[in-house]
């Protein structure tokens, strides 16, 4: 039998690991993992998926008279399952701030937390009927909403965002971003769960859409493939370090169109109703009802018979 001198690479990967803790000053870990585990978040998410779009995104046997027993049933396991999950989260947290003098009941804000996220999940429901009808509606080759939420990467993407944005906000960032990143390896779409996104929002195609952490999209706002809404800078403090939180991605207001491959950088505000053209490069504000084109990257009075695409135009 061939040999791999086992015992040697055992030794050294130790020797990494204990290198590494000593030098990020971490703490033995003897009573188990203290980190959540990304393969149990991603078991949640799909549960989840089911509980919100049981018919759709639950068992293939279920039957419509079954539905409130199957949610019922899912949510009970699957709150359980989160909740442990919280509670590693919470735990870490409090334990990387040793200066603290009130110490939390860890398990007690595990199970508050669980509680405040299972009431959000009506409400997440009826966000994502209206990002599923805005993608149905954006789309002339979209035959139904079911074909929508079973196929369309833009909508798989949101259904994680509209669940790691709820963690983000209930101060679990590092389960929002697993979460967020689950969906990222699945469909090339990157948003940061902090990214605040109203209702009937669309991304067609999807592919290689970056949405910062700080962004703000207003309601029925629809992005194509390749989109960014990124930082301009990252400004550091004296010691060098980035300044984490600051606002730093653009804020994009109702009803506002962003074509294939445009990239808008920093924290300025499209106008309502404005229009980015395809692979334009934007780091200023735009005006309301205004349209953007790549070809002069500057705004005019469009007449009313101008197609949209492929001209640049200013409100009126």
């Amino acid at each position: 039998m061939t040999e791999f001198n086992i015992r040697e690479i055992v030794d050294e990967l130790h020797s990494a690991r204990k290198s590494w803790r000593e030098s990020q000053k971490r703490s033995n870990e003897p009573g188990g993992r203290e980190l959540p585990s990304a393969g149990a978040l991603a078991h949640i998410i799909e549960q989840l998926k089911g509980a919100l779009f049981p018919m759709r995104l639950g068992p293939p046997d279920l039957r419509q008279e079954s539905e409130d027993f199957y949610v019922g049933h899912t949510l009970h396991s699957v709150l359980h399952a989160l909740q442990a999950q919280m509670r590693l989260e919470l735990g870490f947290n409090s334990r990387q701030q040793p200066a603290a003098r009130v110490f939390p009941d860890t398990e007690a804000d595990a199970l508050d937390a669980t509680r405040t996220f299972g009431a959000a999940l009506p409400g997440i429901r009826t966000l994502l009927d209206s990002d599923v009808l805005a993608a149905y509606n954006g789309d002339p080759a979209a035959r139904s909403v079911d074909e929508v939420l079973l196929c369309y990467p833009g909508v798989l993407a949101m259904v994680h965002h509209r669940l790691a944005h709820q963690l983000y906000r209930q101060g679990l960032p590092l389960l929002a971003r697993i979460v967020a990143e689950l969906a990222h390896s699945q469909t090339g779409i990157d948003i940061h769960p902090g990214a605040q996104i109203g209702p009937g929002f669309f991304i067609d195609h999807g592919t290689g859409v970056v949405i910062g952490e700080t962004a703000i999209i207003g309601q029925r706002v629809r992005l194509y493939q390749a989109v960014t809404l990124g930082a301009k800078r990252f400004p550091a403090d004296v010691d060098g370090h980035l300044q984490k939180g600051l606002p730093r991605h653009p804020i994009v207001e109702d009803d506002v169109v962003i074509y294939a491959g445009a990239t808008i950088l920093g924290r300025v505000t499209l106008g309502k109703g404005a229009t980015i053209g395809g692979n334009v490069w934007l780091t200023h504000d735009v005006a309301a009802g205004c349209n953007v084109t790549q070809a002069q990257n500057q705004e005019r009075v469009r007449s009313s018979d101008e197609p949209l695409i492929g001209q640049v135009f200013d409100s009126p």
